[in-house]
């Protein structure tokens, strides 16, 4: 699993593997070396380089990196953005051992000149001003930037743009991933992020105990439902989708046929009676019954077998709407709640939430950024978090529901805290039809028993990877055709995982 780590979790593991006998200095001369690594792997000796350092520890990376790269027949210069008797520490340690230029940063960047920006890094937690922003706006207006950590500007907790920030070419990390490097928008200033190995433990990470991950197969394998020779269709779980009325089927149809998809054994579109002929014609393994308002969808729902239903693709939004997601959320099924369901409660979030609390079946809401804010744009614990992430993991805490708050840097997060978050979604996800689909592959995979948060992690990674096969054109009805080979990746990686651990 790859954790991901805030500005203060990495402080800590910088400050654990000091006091167990590395260095400071040591950190930083590793640091300085695999941005120089970095550059000499895109640059030819001889380049001139500007470093634009400042007063703290990222400053001192680059000094380091400067070094370096002089030692190899580089041309590098050093821009300090304040003076060297700011510097103190390691920083100073590394400045005092760099003999080469050492100017006053200023917007002056030479015509070709690759740029290490050691400014800020990780750390800044205020908006840019004054010299500051000056000379990240003369970083950006060079063809190639390397950034140390993080591109200066952006806050490393959250990734927001701190009034400027650096567009890098590429950045330079240490030991994890920071928050920042798959938040928007701080994802889309780093350009290519390599990850370095500076000399801190990895078992540091059982100290720290961060509560974030990247969405990666890694995360929810062990959980991920393979099918068994002795397994036969009724054994793979039942997935209900609640359709809307006849002029609006098709969303419900999209996410039936992603639940198949995603290896529910069987899945019946639950349907209003006037919409009947149009959901039978238009499917042939998925089941079509009929079924009208909230009473009869609890009747049906009451078999057990039926372990799974997802209301709101196309469902229409208002009061027979809420009652049928409270019909649902009284039974003992898996309920997941999408679009219109979750718009139908954007008034009364507090009636959602008292439904939720007490259940033993698990509850996951899908909501995209519009549906969220609707939701929860009264509740300020949630709307003035500092970050998506934790607007997300708020919600989840408030509302006892895993929370997928949909975008190109989608965030599942659980009551507990656990968050995953993804970071290659392709942007022609952003296409009709397609959130439909993302609810019903999560219906799927909860349908064969997988725990909430690790359904919900799994669907927006095969929801990414689908995307990702279909490339660009893609349409919704494309994402659950991709499945197949995705699924044959993943049964591969689950058995060689197996195979390991009885090993």
């Amino acid at each position: 699993m790859m954790e991901l780590l805030t500005t203060a979790e990495m402080a800590q593991a910088d400050r654990l593997t000091i006091a167990g006998g590395t260095a400071g200095i040591e950190l930083m001369e590793n640091a300085g070396r695999a941005v120089a690594d970095n550059v000499a792997s895109r640059h030819p000796p001889g380049t001139r380089i500007a470093v634009v350092a400042g007063p703290g520890n990222n400053g001192g990376d680059g000094f380091v990196a400067a070094r370096v790269l002089r030692e190899r027949e580089y041309r590098p210069r050093v821009l300090l953005l304040g003076s060297l008797s700011r510097l103190k520490g390691d920083a100073l340690t590394a400045a005092r051992q760099w003999t080469g230029p050492c100017e006053q940063a200023t917007p002056n960047l030479r015509s070709g000149e690759v740029v290490i920006d050691a400014l800020f890094g990780a750390g800044l937690d205020r908006p840019v001003e004054g010299d500051a922003r000056v000379m990240i706006e003369a970083m950006n207006a060079q063809p190639c930037v390397h950034a140390v950590d993080l591109p200066s500007g952006i806050n490393g907790t959250t990734g927001a743009v701190m009034g400027t920030a650096v567009q890098a070419s590429d950045t330079i990390t240490f030991f994890r991933y920071k928050l920042a490097h798959v938040l928007l928008p701080g994802r889309l200033h780093c350009g290519r992020v390599h990850l370095a190995d500076i000399g801190i433990a990895a078992n540091t990470i059982g100290t720290i105990r961060p509560r974030a991950w990247l969405n990666a197969p890694n995360l929810w394998l062990d959980a991920f439902p393979v099918p068994k020779h002795t397994g036969h269709k009724y054994t793979r779980g039942h997935a209900v989708v609640v359709s809307g009325g006849a002029f609006s089927t098709g969303a419900a149809r999209l996410a039936a046929r992603a639940a198949l998809r995603a290896g529910a054994g069987l899945v019946t579109i639950a349907s209003p009676r006037d919409a009947l002929a149009v959901n039978a014609m238009a499917n042939l393994a998925v089941m079509v019954r009929g079924v009208d308002g909230a009473g009869e969808l609890a009747d049906f729902l009451r078999d057990a077998r039926r372990n799974a239903v997802v209301l709101g693709p196309g469902g229409g939004v208002g009061a027979p709407m809420r009652d049928m997601v409270l019909a649902a959320l009284a039974g003992e099924c898996a309920v997941v709640l999408d679009a219109d369901a979750l718009t139908s409660f954007g008034t009364e979030v507090r009636t959602l939430i008292a439904a939720i609390a007490g259940r033993k079946a698990v509850t996951l809401l899908t909501p995209h950024e519009g549906e969220f804010g609707r939701l929860f744009s009264a509740v300020e614990e949630v709307s003035k978090a500092s970050s998506k992430l934790e607007r997300t993991r708020r919600a989840a805490a408030l509302t006892g529901a895993v929370c997928l708050l949909k975008g190109a840097d989608s965030v599942v997060a659980a009551p507990d805290g656990r968050a995953a978050i993804i970071n290659d979604a392709p942007p022609w996800l952003a296409t009709a039809g397609s959130g439909d689909v993302l609810a019903g592959l999560a219906t799927g995979l909860l349908a064969q028993g997988m725990g909430a948060f690790e359904a919900a992690s799994a669907a927006v990674w095969l929801h990414a990877q689908g995307a990702a096969a279909a490339g660009p054109g893609l349409i919704a009805e494309d994402l659950a055709e991709t499945m197949p080979p995705i699924y044959r990746r993943l049964y591969a990686l689950a058995e060689a995982r197996r195979s390991e651990g009885s090993s």
